[in-house]
């Protein structure tokens, strides 16, 4: 797995290039592989952090002019209140060319440490996938509602609690 190149913005300081290629990583995913027709453009990528992860061409640390890269991996931390009261990391996506390589595990690495950045002390509430669950354990995030469907697909809400260091 090569080092991936972190860009964090928010969305009216996102490059419109940058934006397309998380929006054809998202529709891929959620949309066409997942054979879910909704409105993945939600309103909340205006009141949201996005982070996107970079493999640029021969691995470099730095992408200079004319740099080649591929997006691996990308999500977004929702500001408090928009979709919880809590901030809320979603739509987490690897592309499927890149799956498999672990890069979902150091996206959500990278997003829990963006989060405690920006909310110190927060907890921080998900809407996840019901096949994922054991996946956002694994980050700490313990379930907190039962099983309910959105856009045909089981979920169930996740917090993961403050911890003593945070608070």
């Amino acid at each position: 797995m090569q080092t991936l190149q972190w860009q964090f913005v928010r969305f009216d300081d996102l490059p419109i290039r940058d934006w397309y290629a998380a929006s054809v990583a998202r529709v891929d995913v959620f949309v066409m592989e997942q054979n879910c027709p909704f409105q993945d453009n939600d309103g909340a990528d205006f009141h949201s952090w996005h982070l996107l992860g970079w493999q640029s061409e021969g691995g470099k640390r730095e992408l200079v002019a004319g740099d080649k890269r591929e997006l691996v991996a990308y999500c977004r931390i929702v500001d408090p209140g928009v979709k919880f009261m809590e901030p809320s990391i979603g739509r987490v996506v690897t592309p499927r060319a890149f799956r498999g390589q672990g890069y979902g595990k150091v996206l959500m690495t990278e997003a829990i440490s963006r989060h405690d950045e920006l909310y110190p002390g927060k907890p921080n509430r998900i809407g996840a996938q019901q096949r994922l669950e054991q996946f956002y354990q694994g980050f700490g995030f313990e379930t907190v509602s039962p099983v309910y469907m959105e856009d045909g697909i089981p979920h169930v809400e996740m917090l993961r609690p403050t911890t003593k260091e945070q608070s």
